[in-house]
């Protein structure tokens, strides 16, 4: 079960993470706050948490094979728009439904884990996936839904949780190609790995698209460290979860996050809760402790 204690780890501090960057989108924009993640965490993977466990552990680095390298860069280009798309979504609806439309995820991990990774799940596991996912479909339902504004949110959000879903099978196939014994090196040189891409790919798109956006970041580097450092802390978790457990149990586990939102959303964005949204996370509470009683 140590799958699961780095999920909850992983989805705490996620949560946390998320609130920054929604709270960075207000002066960078959803690509400047997309950015800072990547841009100031990847010197906490590459720089403390990599000679870390070189040093702790005693292990060299992995020797990568040519499939890793495919895996990583479609995990990265996804997971950059995966971020953008909820960062666009958080801004237009409450904190805790956004998240709602983006954890259908779940479903979709288990469909491509078994269509590119061949990972099949139980009728237990799979079972915890369906109530758990009605569980954050019902906190999503709102007054209005015939709205422009609400479709669009429904359909971005829907589409982040797609390109997470898809990053997650991504880095999972690139942590699995390494083929080492020790998982937390091959999780920790995938992260710092997808990290460096993503910095580069991302500053060097903002130096020749919208260069004041750089600029903005250099000048809100305090909240900005914080929020990357939430990132690298989050997705070292992450990853160590996918060293050792299926991108689908994972994810799902992953739901815990809504509850985590909720309090996000209660307490530091003073957005009330309602009696649909809680039935809601009933069952998201109900399909994750499913998950974790059948394994």
């Amino acid at each position: 079960m140590l799958w699961a204690v780095f999920t909850l780890i992983a989805a705490a501090a996620q949560t946390a993470r998320n609130a920054m960057q929604r709270e960075l989108t207000a002066t960078l924009g959803t690509v400047g706050a997309t950015h800072v993640r990547f841009l100031f965490g990847f010197p906490f993977a590459l720089f403390i948490f990599l000679p870390g466990v070189m040093y702790f552990f005693g292990v060299s680095l992995p020797n990568p094979p040519a499939i890793f390298w495919a895996w990583v860069v479609f995990g990265a280009l996804t997971q950059i728009g995966a971020t953008a798309t909820m960062l666009s979504v958080m801004g237009e609806r409450s904190f805790v439904v956004a998240y709602a439309y983006i954890k259908t995820e779940p479903v979709q991990v288990a469909l491509f884990g078994l269509i590119f990774l061949g990972e099949h799940i139980g009728i237990g596991a799979a079972t915890a996936i369906f109530i758990a996912t009605a569980g954050v479909i019902v906190i999503s339902l709102k007054p209005g839904i015939g709205s422009v504004s609400t479709t669009r949110s429904t359909v971005i959000g829907i589409l982040s949780g797609s390109l997470f879903a898809l990053s997650a099978i991504g880095y999972r196939g690139a942590i699995l190609s390494l083929n080492t014994p020790h998982f937390v090196m091959t999780a920790t040189f995938t992260l710092a790995v997808g990290l460096v891409m993503q910095a580069v790919l991302l500053t060097a798109w903002l130096a020749l698209r919208d260069p004041n956006v750089l600029r903005a970041i250099a000048k809100a580097w305090k909240p900005s460290l914080l929020a990357g450092f939430m990132g690298a802390f989050a997705s070292e978790f992450w990853f160590l979860a996918f060293a050792i457990a299926s991108a689908a149990n994972v994810r799902t586990l992953a739901l815990v996050e809504v509850l985590f939102a909720q309090g996000v959303t209660r307490f530091v964005f003073k957005q009330p809760t309602t009696m649909r949204e809680g039935w809601g996370i009933v069952l998201v509470v109900l399909g994750v402790a499913l998950l974790v009683w059948v394994h």
